[in-house]
């Protein structure tokens, strides 16, 4: 490992003469510029390599961002956007606030070439980062939203309504139920357009009903038949049921009829942690003990 550390210094100190004697009369008089840049490119690449077999991540991230920025001088947009990507996959493991700004300047790139698909795979990815190592909920919504404004565009229909599911998910954690609301009605009912998709509106009405819940037991109910005009199944399914039970539960302050519901069906349909975060805050308007297992 500390032989690779070495090998990839040493590559630098090529890379770093390269560029020197580049700068040389001869060399600019003769049009070596472009050549010796490129040679300095390839041993800034190579010595991120090295850096990544030793494990060396923040170093990784350097020499590729080295990498990017000489391609940018070169005019070549394409070669420069992909090392600020590879730049960033490295900064991920160190430094996931410098990954997403290499990733924030492979999408200039990208959007100032209409790669508009690309564009929206890295906001998603910078989402998913927000999401763990940086975990800042309100920035992975941010750019969720702008990832699917950017697969809509390309018509890429499924890839924007998972990232707004993502949005609506992180919008009820952070309890702004009406955007949440908005985003789960709006995707259940493109939904029930596709027979292959038809099935999964049962789902997004369940939790647009648990947010109405959140904030008006009446919502929830004017809502619950809007749903059942949409999608008339809906009525038959666990999920309506549980949602009949509970309503009449919080009008009755029946906090262990509430908890017996959910346990009911959390013991065929397992809940996860969303379901158990949005149900517990629904079920403090039975009382003050958030406790439901």
């Amino acid at each position: 490992m500390a032989d690779n550390e070495q090998k990839a210094l040493q590559f630098l100190a090529e890379a770093e003469k390269k560029l020197t004697s580049n700068k040389s009369f001869f060399g600019s008089l003769f049009g070596g510029t472009s050549s010796k840049v490129e040679e300095a490119i390839e041993c800034y690449q190579r010595a991120a390599n090295m850096f990544k077999m030793a494990k060396k991540w923040g170093a990784a991230g350097n020499a590729f961002c080295e990498a990017a920025n000489l391609y940018s001088k070169l005019g070549s947009r394409h070669d420069a956007a992909t090392n600020y990507v590879d730049a960033a996959n490295c900064y991920k493991k160190s430094d996931p606030n410098e990954g997403v700004n290499c990733l924030l300047k492979a999408i200039e790139i990208y959007t100032d070439m209409g790669r508009f698909t690309m564009a929206a795979k890295h906001h998603q990815t910078i989402a998913e980062m927000y999401e763990t190592e940086a975990v800042d909920l309100e920035r992975a919504v941010q750019h969720y939203e702008q990832a699917a404004d950017y697969f809509k565009g390309e018509e890429s229909n499924s890839a924007a309504n998972k990232c707004m599911l993502k949005v609506a998910q992180y919008a009820a954690q952070l309890e702004n139920y009406d955007k949440a609301i908005q985003i789960y009605e709006q995707v259940a009912s493109s939904s029930l357009d596709n027979s292959l998709l038809k099935y999964s509106a049962k789902e997004y009405f369940f939790r647009a009903a648990l947010c109405h819940l959140c904030v008006d037991v009446l919502n929830a109910q004017q809502a619950m038949e809007r749903y059942i005009d949409l999608y008339p199944t809906f009525q038959d399914s666990r999920e309506y049921k549980l949602l009949k039970v509970l309503i009449d539960h919080i009008e009755e302050q029946n906090a262990d009829g509430f908890t017996e519901a959910v346990k009911d069906y959390d013991s065929i349909s397992r809940l996860d942690q969303w379901y158990t975060t949005i149900l517990l805050r629904i079920k403090k308007q039975v009382n003050d003990n958030p406790d439901l297992r």
